[in-house]
């Protein structure tokens, strides 16, 4: 009976450890699938996310990012984006905390049901690519989202309304968002840093009445209405480039004028026959006086440096224009009078020009140009301007007037001059080098020696400071009116410099087509009108050149290219590498410098003027362009673009 007894008792136990261990077993199963589960659901996420990606670049050559490969997950101990690039995860490797791709050549819009679902991520960083379409609500409510840099894109639409409590940088500069700016914001207690200059918000600024808010910029918007007291003590530069916008520290708002039931009552008292003749008396010579000063006044300025106003009056033509030589039209009783500017070191006169063997360099938009070689070897430049339209008088003064403002190393300096009746001549120094165009499009066979990127930036830089140099020193009617490759000369050290400076003023009537169609502002097809946003439409266009290695202007036959209408639908269709000059692509470590360059370049050539930048301002972006990436590897580290900033952009 014991036996039997111990058997059954063994038997109870054994059943009883079995289940025990069936329970373990089945409670550690399911925290396993429960992990696996969450592990599965991030990383599908991502797998859409980057097979996205994989499609932005399977056209680009060579890609901007590495291969993307897919993860396979068989345990936990495989972290979710071990092999991709610009992607950060939580010390478990289960969460993605953060996604910087800056500078990568994306493009398209944000896929939706993507980055929207990382719920534990924290920063995202996609500047400076060519993304388009609304920004999608669910990635700015990401609730841990505390660093969104979306700037340097071609975001379009208005920004969701709600906006995760936690950011604190928030950056969506240099895109094209429309709308209000949402009143939502002054909600985000923790935000220190907001950028939203260069896009098209309309409306008042909101009341961001935040005590941690260190960083505004709302410039060159559509904004209107005053600056609310709770912001007036941000920097001017904080909302220039907003016409409607007024209050401190802008230009004071207008004043409305009170009411007639609040206007106070005044007692009048009737005046006399001759107090009211004294009144007019006095008033009259008061009148006199000062129309007498304005009169003296206005003179003496006309006098001095007046130059957009200068009297068109209708000359004649040379009667030899077609002719080769650039003395035909001298008369003979004025061949010494060649006028030459302070500072000048030549000392020939008319006569030893004349004599000089000439070759033509080219026909311009105002004139034919000669190398003339004078007897002692001296080299100038010689172009006979056609078509001029103004008076000796008028000419001299404009001439002063341009010796002026034409004192800058990134100006072919104008040596001397010469007018009669049938013959206008500009004598400028001979730059060897040649023309930006002759670099960049002449021999494109055998034999020719490629130019650099590290060139082409110092090209246009230089020639970018001499553009914003005659806008800030020839006042707000003077400009340019004519750049384009041809007239981008070089020194030997191939620092750009501005030709045909102050011709534009000078020329009697415009032609049917302007003259620099290729490189021309809507505005200026439309109006036949030069301005300072003009010019910097045609430099905008020069960059695109620059870049894409494609000339603006027709060849033969061909037809004109609208170069930034071409480069636009590249970027909007598809990534390729026919964007860029094929002579760039040979450079490593230079994608995002062309990236970022083709971008100043796109806000250069808005259709909208208002929305464009000053030259100033281009200056400025060039020389942040190459002082952010001059570490090592130029184009590939983002640390070195933080340094130095109180605000650190991912």
């Amino acid at each position: 009976m014991r036996t039997v007894a111990e058997n059954e008792e063994r038997s109870v136990l054994v059943l009883l450890l079995f289940l025990f261990l069936l329970f373990f077993f089945s409670v550690i199963l399911l925290s396993l699938r429960k992990s696996q589960e969450v592990h599965e659901i991030e990383t599908g996420l991502y797998q859409s996310f980057k097979l996205y990606l994989h499609q932005w670049h399977s056209h680009f050559h060579p890609p901007l990012l590495p291969r993307l490969t897919y993860i396979h997950i068989h345990n936990e101990k495989t972290p979710i984006s071990s092999d991709w690039v610009g992607i950060t995860c939580n010390n478990e490797g289960t969460k993605v905390i953060a996604i910087h791709l800056p500078g990568h050549g994306l493009f398209g819009p944000i896929p939706p049901n993507t980055i929207g679902k990382l719920d534990s991520l924290r920063i995202l960083s996609l500047r400076s690519n060519f993304l388009n379409g609304s920004l999608p609500s669910d990635i700015i409510s990401i609730p841990s989202l505390q660093f969104l840099y979306l700037e340097n894109n071609n975001f379009s639409g208005e920004i969701p309304l709600s906006v995760s409590p936690q950011i604190t940088n928030l950056d969506l500069s240099f895109n094209s968002f429309t709308g209000n700016i949402p009143e939502t914001l002054k909600n985000l207690t923790r935000l220190t840093s907001l950028n939203l200059q260069f896009n098209s918000f309309s409306g008042p600024v909101p009341d961001l009445n935040i005590t941690r808010l260190r960083l505004l910029n709302v410039s060159h918007n559509q904004l209107n209405g005053s600056i609310p007291s709770s912001l007036q003590t941000f920097p001017l530069s904080s909302f220039s480039g907003n016409e409607l916008l007024c209050g401190p520290p802008l230009n004071p708002c207008p004043v409305p004028p009170p009411s007639m039931a609040l206007r106070p009552k005044k007692h009048t008292k009737k005046l006399t026959t001759g107090a009211i003749l004294a009144i007019a008396i006095g008033s009259f010579l008061l009148i006199l006086l000062l129309g007498i000063l304005l009169f003296c006044f206005l003179k003496k300025k006309k006098d001095r440096d007046s130059v957009g106003e200068l009297t068109i009056k209708a000359v004649p033509p040379g009667k030899n224009e077609k002719s080769d030589d650039f003395g035909s039209g001298v008369q003979a009783g004025e061949k010494n009078k060649l006028v030459f500017f302070e500072g000048s070191n030549y000392n020939f006169d008319l006569e030893d020009l004349l004599r000089a063997s000439a070759e033509v360099l080219g026909k311009g938009s105002y004139g034919t140009a000669y190398k003339a070689i004078l007897d002692e070897g001296t080299i100038v430049v010689v172009k006979r301007v056609r078509e001029v339209g103004v008076a000796k008088k008028e000419f001299d003064q404009h001439m002063e007037f341009v010796g002026r403002v034409g004192r800058h190393p990134n100006i072919v300096p104008l040596c001397a001059y010469y007018y009669s009746k049938d013959e206008k001549l500009l004598v400028y120094e001979y730059m060897v080098t040649g023309s930006l165009s002759s670099l960049l499009h002449g021999n494109r066979g055998i034999g020719r020696t490629p130019l650099d990127w590290e060139t082409r930036v110092k090209i246009s830089l230089g020639a970018a400071k001499g553009i914003s140099h005659i806008h800030s020193e020839g006042g707000a009617k003077f400009t340019h009116g004519n750049i384009k490759s041809s007239n981008i000369l070089l020194t030997t050290d191939f620092d750009g410099c501005v030709s045909d400076l102050g011709l534009a003023p000078l020329i009697n009537v415009l032609p049917t087509k302007p003259r620099c169609i290729g490189y021309c502002a809507p505005e200026v097809i439309e109006t036949r009108k030069f301005t300072h946003k003009s010019d910097v439409y045609s430099f905008g266009v020069l960059l695109l050149e620059l870049l894409t290695g494609k000339s603006p202007l027709p060849s033969g036959h061909e037809e004109v290219v609208d170069l930034p209408r071409w480069v636009r639908s590249v970027v909007r269709e598809e990534w390729t590498a026919e964007v860029f000059d094929e002579e760039l692509m040979r450079y490593p470590h230079v994608e995002e410098e062309m990236v970022q360059m083709l971008q100043i370049g796109l806000a250069c050539v808005t259709r909208v003027p208002d929305n464009r930048p000053s030259m100033e301002e281009v200056v400025k972006m060039i020389v942040d362009l190459r002082s952010s990436d001059s570490s090592e590897h130029r184009g590939s580290s983002e640390d070195n673009r933080s340094k130095g900033s109180n605000v650190q952009t991912p």
